[in-house]
């Protein structure tokens, strides 16, 4: 879907809203498939060690790109604000200037990989044979992360573009080619480790080479037109750099807080472990399905800030709040209803599934205590605020530690859930309370 940002006042439908919305929710949901498919493939393999390694290697490389996921966020903010604003030769810049960065830290990822590997492989543990599996696979997977970083900025661009289609097209293109890869090269061609490992990269190359290809054939602005001092110009170069700062410090607080809550559970026990894990991973799903609409809402407050447009700046606003709450309330009672089958999708050992079904009231009250905080991300995202973003989710952490600090001796696993939920909560809370003054700053 194609937006176009005139001068004059626009009424942007719910149907809009949700065509813009639809499929940025596909592409995040098809994210984790490729863990998921990996971990299948490798579990055919007669050694279970196996499935060890590429799940360690894999820990590394989602912790290395979540860190970096600012790349994709940032470039759609300025994209759209560029596109708000009809200026053609900065929506040219938004894409080239974060490539600079993308390229950077995927070439430093594969010069130091070795002390990276080394260093993650103390921190995270495991048997030789795990770590023999996790370095062949890290080893190969490597090379490609200055495509990968790279695809983040190509898909951050058509996002800030409005060319939601065709962002959706790129991540499919990545995961889907994985996924077959990966079938064929273990249990056609029997590479095992190696061959989830080369699949994975072909699938990175092929992202940035497709993504390449129809950002040239459906964009008529030229790049080889912009002058390398435009693009190295310190002023809009150095405020991309305080906003890809301010989300990179706002990613390490939520590493933390993962951190912190998993560490905890581990302590009370496998089962806790494990158990605990499962609700994660159906928070992380309900948490991509609401982050469809936050994103189509950074789309439009990125254009109304380019536009200088309040009223499509409120209308963003609405619109995210409703199908927000809207998704809340329809995830709240689909856990009410089915929560007890949809943990049996992920485990079938007893007491594992038991205590994570006696925690699904957590599961259901997360979806209102925190749907707003990640619209709100997505609003401010838009606008390339991302001091607020930021300063909201340190404020939460630290509400977060206090009450681990208080409840957990007393309450023990319950404490553990209390806690995020009041991190979910504080993190709604907070960022709102910057609304006003976000809004004042803008567009008064």
């Amino acid at each position: 879907m194609n937006i176009v940002v005139s001068k004059e006042k626009v009424s942007f439908s719910n149907k809009q809203y949700v065509g813009l919305a639809f499929p940025l929710i596909i592409a995040g949901i098809t994210t984790p498939l490729i863990g998921a498919v990996d971990t299948a493939v490798v579990g055919s393999l007669p050694d279970p060690s196996s499935i060890g390694g590429v799940a360690i290697g894999a820990v590394i490389f989602n912790t290395m790109y979540w860190l970096l996921g600012f790349l994709r966020v940032s470039t759609s903010g300025f994209t759209a604000q560029a596109q708000g604003s009809h200026n053609i030769n900065e929506t040219k810049l938004t894409l080239l200037r974060p490539i600079i960065i993308a390229m950077i830290f995927g070439l430093l990822f594969i010069i130091f990989q070795k002390p990276i590997l080394h260093i993650a492989l103390n921190v995270i543990g495991g048997s030789d044979a795990v770590s023999s599996f996790a370095s062949t696979y890290f080893s190969i997977r490597v090379w490609g992360a200055p495509f990968i970083l790279m695809s983040y900025v190509f898909i951050g661009w058509l996002i800030g573009m409005g060319k939601v289609q065709l962002s959706l097209a790129t991540q499919l293109i990545m995961n889907l080619m994985n996924i077959v890869l990966s079938i064929v090269f273990v249990l056609v061609f029997e590479l095992g480790v190696a061959g989830v490992g080369y699949a994975t990269l072909i699938s990175e190359i092929s992202a940035v080479l497709f993504g390449g290809f129809i950002i040239a054939k459906h964009n008529t602005v030229g790049f080889l037109s912009v002058k390398l001092r435009e693009i190295l110009d310190p002023e809009p170069l150095l405020k991309m750099v305080k906003v890809n700062r301010d989300l990179f410090l706002r990613t390490i607080c939520l590493l933390i807080m993962t951190g912190i809550f998993t560490s905890k559970g581990a302590g009370m026990g496998e089962v806790t472990l494990a158990a605990n894990s499962i609700l994660l991973q159906i928070h992380y799903i309900m948490a991509y399905l609401i982050g469809g609409f936050a994103n189509a809402s950074s789309i439009l407050t990125g254009r109304a800030l380019g536009s200088k447009d309040l009223f499509l700046f409120n209308r963003a606003v609405n619109l995210s709040a409703v199908w927000g709450l809207g998704t809340a309330v329809t995830l709240a009672v689909l856990m009410l209803l089915f929560g007890d089958s949809i943990v049996g999708l992920f485990t079938n050992i007893a007491t594992v599934r038991d205590m994570a079904i006696d925690n699904l009231v957590w599961m259901v009250i997360f979806p209102f205590v925190g749907f707003w905080g990640l619209q709100l991300e997505g609003i401010f995202s838009g606008v390339t605020d991302a001091k607020s973003i930021r300063n909201s989710i340190f404020l939460a952490l630290l509400l977060f530690l206090l009450v681990i600090w208080l409840l957990v001796p007393m309450f023990e696993n319950q404490g553990i859930w209390l806690a995020f939920v009041v991190f979910s909560l504080g993190r709604s809370i907070f960022l709102f309370l910057y609304l006003p003054k976000l809004q004042r700053l803008h567009y008064s």
